[in-house]
């Protein structure tokens, strides 16, 4: 349905890049940003901005803004201990203003933080033990959106983020005795974030919680060696140990969402 209109909250590196793509496919967008001086940017890519930032002090949000068939909220916590004890009644907070002007569909962006690295082999059957803090407010997020049946919630669990300006070669460069070698990584591509979602739009699949990694999971010692090896940076040496690890797969993104990853991480690396 090209003439829907569809709201980001949240126009970061996923949220902006999604946007653009959808405004090239004929949506209707409004994205918001917290920084004032990217309102100028979300309106030159087509964009209809908004400036919402969801805390205490805050007005009740526009209106405007929700006024759209599907929500997109991508807008994780930050790592510092005050907002992530604050993320749970942001996300209270737009549950409650989508029942109010009668949001249809929500694709939430989790994360496979969710997933302890000792649970091994994961599926979205899998009972999730979170034991980062990131990891616990998302999931106790994940359920206070699919509690409420005023709208039906996609929650999509990125693993790791790679890609334009996130190159992976970076992450580990030059450094030394990196424990967990032989792990194996749990990654996935923009170009795979933005094809999942556009899928999950268009086949209105909307009601499932889907864990979204490459299915290439090759060891952190092969893949950061070969991505710094590829940005010819220095290259990390790794201890040769399996120590806790996770290995997450998914049913639900072949079975709900009919996807086929673009970007392998065995062929960008020529592993």
């Amino acid at each position: 349905m090209l003439n829907e209109k569809i709201s980001i909250l949240g126009c970061g590196w996923y949220g902006f890049a999604l946007a653009k793509q959808l405004v090239k496919k004929g949506y209707t967008v409004n994205g918001s940003t917290t920084t004032p001086k990217k309102l100028a940017d979300l309106e030159q890519s087509g964009i209809n901005p908004y400036l919402i930032s969801f805390t205490e002090d805050e007005d009740d949000p526009n209106p405007v803004f929700f006024d759209c068939s599907v929500l997109i909220i991508c807008i994780p916590p930050k790592r510092n201990t005050a907002e992530q004890h604050t993320f749970s009644s942001k996300i209270a907070r737009i549950s409650a203003a989508a029942t109010l002007n009668k949001v249809a569909d929500i694709i939430f962006i989790s994360s496979t933080s969710v997933y302890a690295d000792h649970q091994g082999e994961v599926n979205e059957l899998t009972l999730p033990t979170p034991e980062t803090d990131s990891g616990k407010v998302m999931l106790a997020a994940e359920l206070l959106l699919k509690s409420n049946t005023t709208f039906r919630t996609t929650i999509l669990r990125f693993g790791g983020l790679i890609g334009p300006g996130r190159d992976p070669g970076r992450f580990f460069a030059g450094k030394i005795a990196i424990s967990n070698g032989n792990a194996p990584v749990n990654l996935i591509h923009l170009s795979d974030c933005i094809g999942l979602t556009l899928s999950i739009i268009e086949q209105r699949a909307f009601g499932y919680t889907c864990n979204a990694c490459s299915p290439d999971h090759p060891s952190r010692t092969a893949f950061y060696t070969a991505a710094a090896l590829k940005s010819e940076l220095d290259l990390p040496q790794f201890n040769d140990e399996l120590l806790n690890w996770k290995l997450v797969h998914s049913i639900y993104i072949p079975q709900k969402v009919n996807y086929d990853f673009k970007t392998s991480l065995l062929d960008e690396l020529n592993l």
